[in-house]
């Protein structure tokens, strides 16, 4: 008998959205992204990274009084569920089956809205939870750190770690809506301030120069947390990853995960050190490995080289660590890290380098020899920084 083929395609929109105050109850925001989908009074569950209610501690009054004043839109089915942020989030199983529990229990249905608020690693946790409840619920994020607002917060995906794999389970399910609130930037630490701005140069170093050559030059006021040049960072590399999702491959069916430069080594590195480093830390490490690999390799030249290192060192990012070099069974620890990003990428290994400052290149195969000459070279670098004054860092390599 012949088979029967079926093929259909399905629409997908959101909106990503600029804020400030969100919760103030005279912005509308939240009350009018709910009624574009909701017809009568919409139900709300929120989910909330503790790192950011520590911050607030007023933060849960504030969205119980906000759903009070909009009682006529927005139903506050529970007081809000605050779980462990960062990474602890994703490699503990019990905060995603209590989460799972609550939805049940206070009834979230499809046509409820579970609203998180944190760093990616809680969107992350929530939208899968999100995703697999009731196979999908309807989802707002309202991501908090630099890191969340300009990348991982306005995407597709949703993960756990298991098996000892950064993101082994997951899905692709757009969001509702995704709310940038620029007032919980002032609530980050150094750390995670900087470490947002490192997705920002990994997307303007494959896709855009003239974004690269505006980091650079407003280099001075990100490291003095000028919060008008970080919005308009924000703004941008929010900008450029919806461009690329609403691309020709949103759910990463083919084998290429361009705007994933620099990260093959970043995943890894976040394992090798139990996740003491913060992503953008790792991801600014694996940028520096994949520019310095691009130049030994005779495609970038080392000009653009030491620019993009100078670049990430006056912002604050160490470029070496000391799980780079680690190894097992005489071979680098970090190389694992190929064999995973093949397997989440389908089984054939496509990495992302630079021929120049704004263009990434795709290659198939990585050279061993050049990693173990990219992670030596990076750690002289790291040796030279060392030694020289914190104000100093334009250092020819």
């Amino acid at each position: 008998m012949r088979p029967i083929i079926q093929s259909f395609a399905v629409q997908f929109n959101y909106g990503v959205y600029f804020t400030e105050d969100l919760f103030q109850q005279e912005n509308t925001l939240l009350r009018d992204v709910v009624q574009q989908a909701a017809t009568s009074q919409a139900k709300l569950f929120f989910v909330i990274d503790s790192g950011v209610a520590d911050a607030d501690p007023f933060l849960v009054h504030a969205i119980q009084d906000y759903c009070t004043e909009h009682a006529d839109a927005l139903n506050l089915v529970a007081e809000p569920m605050i779980i462990p942020g960062g990474e602890a989030c994703k490699n503990d199983p019990n905060v995603l089956q209590k989460l799972l529990e609550y939805i049940n229990q206070f009834g979230v249905c499809r046509h409820s809205y579970l609203v998180a608020i944190g760093g990616g690693a809680v969107l992350d946790l929530a939208g899968f939870a999100a995703a697999i409840a009731h196979r999908g619920i309807r989802h707002i994020r309202i991501p908090t750190t630099v890191l969340s607002q300009n990348d991982s917060g306005v995407g597709v995906k949703n993960s756990m770690n298991a098996f000892g794999k950064k993101n082994f389970l997951g899905t692709f399910a757009p969001p509702v809506a995704v709310i940038n609130d620029s007032s919980f930037l002032h609530t980050l630490d150094d750390r995670d301030w900087r470490s947002g701005i490192s997705e920002a140069i990994k997307v303007a170093l494959i896709k855009d120069v003239d974004f690269y050559d505006s980091i650079k030059a407003d280099a001075s006021l990100l490291n003095r947390r000028d919060m008008r040049v970080m919005n308009r960072l924000i703004h941008r590399c929010a900008e450029m990853h919806v461009e690329h999702i609403g691309g020709g491959d949103p759910f990463e069916f083919g084998s290429s995960r361009p705007l994933d430069f620099g990260h093959w080594a970043a995943h890894k590195l976040e394992q090798l050190s139990n996740y003491s480093l913060r992503h953008g830390e790792a991801v600014a490490i694996g940028i520096a490995l994949d520019v310095v690999y691009s130049k030994l390799a005779g495609m970038l030249s080392e000009c653009a080289c030491t620019d993009i290192l100078n670049l990430l060192h006056k912002l604050g990012f160490d470029l070496y660590s000391e799980h780079l070099a680690a190894k097992e069974n005489g071979q680098l620890s970090i190389l694992r890290g190929l064999t995973e990003f093949r397997e989440h990428l389908g089984g054939q290994l496509t990495i992302m380098l630079l021929d120049k400052i704004g263009h990434g290149v795709e290659v198939h195969h990585i050279n061993e020899s050049i990693v173990n000459a990219a992670v030596t070279e990076l750690q002289q670098f790291h040796q030279q920084l060392s030694a020289k004054p914190e104000t100093e860092y334009v250092v020819p390599f």
